[in-house]
């Protein structure tokens, strides 16, 4: 058996953040960064795992065997998911005794452009079986990520009854180069976040029929001013089912622009929608990662 390289790319999810999960639509793009995983057999009967960071240097190694019982939590994830995929392809993994396993990330870690569902979706081509069943047996969410993980143009998604609904969409706005993506340089447990929406969304299916608005909206939209527009709708909607504070009144309440979180509110990245170039505003207060929307989106 040769070596086999598998590659994801990474995600962004513009529209439906949380709403997603009840079956919004939902506007996403994969990103130019991702992550690929090499595997090499071997004759000893157990894995050795290397993850390589984007500047190449190794942030996590071990060796370990799928019946091991690790305390440390990844190889402990590491085995939940190779097992989740065993119980889905028993055939995976029978025929060779071991493995050298390397990923490379082409992100850094804390970015939230998605190490898990890239390595999700790898594992799954690795293992012959379908992502979002190995997603649902392991880490849990709506999908949207694996979707991105595997297309390779912007796409809008839906969950009906569970099932994803992928679609190839052209989505290239005419204003792109006052579209910027912010890092917050806080992680946000996306699993904690949606327990939390979960907990306090109410009168859920009128917020999802105004996102799904927002979305095709969004799609077409022409003038920078109208997605401005958009995003302030689309802050106001969530805001009000998730009882959160939109992130422009909680961090930057005086920039002339419009905000949007992305994904789990409170950390990762926001879009920022700006007539003039917000980098010294954000750099100012002490936001270094602002990243140009054709720089990110594939």
């Amino acid at each position: 058996m040769k070596n086999k390289t598998f590659y994801s790319h990474g995600k962004l999810l513009l529209t439906g953040e949380y709403v997603v999960l009840d079956g919004a639509i939902s506007l996403a793009i994969p990103t130019k960064f991702g992550q690929s995983l090499t595997i090499k057999p071997i004759e000893e009967s157990f894995i050795s795992w290397k993850s390589f960071d984007e500047a190449n240097k190794i942030w996590f190694e071990n060796d370990f065997k799928l019946n091991d019982n690790l305390h440390d939590e990844i190889p402990k994830r590491l085995i939940q998911v190779l097992n989740a995929a065993k119980d889905l392809n028993p055939d995976f993994l029978n025929k060779v005794a071991g493995f050298k396993v390397e990923t490379h990330l082409e992100f850094p870690i804390n970015w939230g452009l998605g190490t898990s569902s890239t390595l999700i979706n790898n594992m799954a081509q690795w293992a012959n079986i379908d992502a979002y069943t190995l997603l649902e047996k392991t880490f849990g969410g709506s999908g949207y990520d694996i979707a991105c993980a595997q297309f390779d143009t912007p796409i809008t998604y839906q969950r009906d009854h569970n099932k994803p609904i992928v679609k190839s969409i052209k989505f290239a706005p005419s204003f792109n180069e006052h579209l910027y993506f912010v890092h917050l340089n806080k992680k946000q447990n996306s699993r904690d976040a949606i327990k939390h929406y979960h907990q306090n969304k109410e009168n859920a299916q009128s917020a999802i029929n105004a996102i799904n608005k927002i979305t095709s909206q969004m799609i077409a939209c022409k003038t920078l001013k109208e997605f401005q527009g958009l995003i302030v709708q689309h802050e106001t909607i969530i805001a009000k089912i998730t009882k959160q504070t939109p992130v422009k009144d909680l961090l930057f309440k005086d920039f002339n622009g419009a905000i949007k979180s992305l994904g789990a509110w409170g950390g990762d990245f926001i879009m920022v929608a700006s007539k003039n170039n917000p980098v010294k505003y954000f750099t100012d207060k002490g936001y270094k990662t602002i990243i140009p929307y054709n720089n990110m989106v594939l």
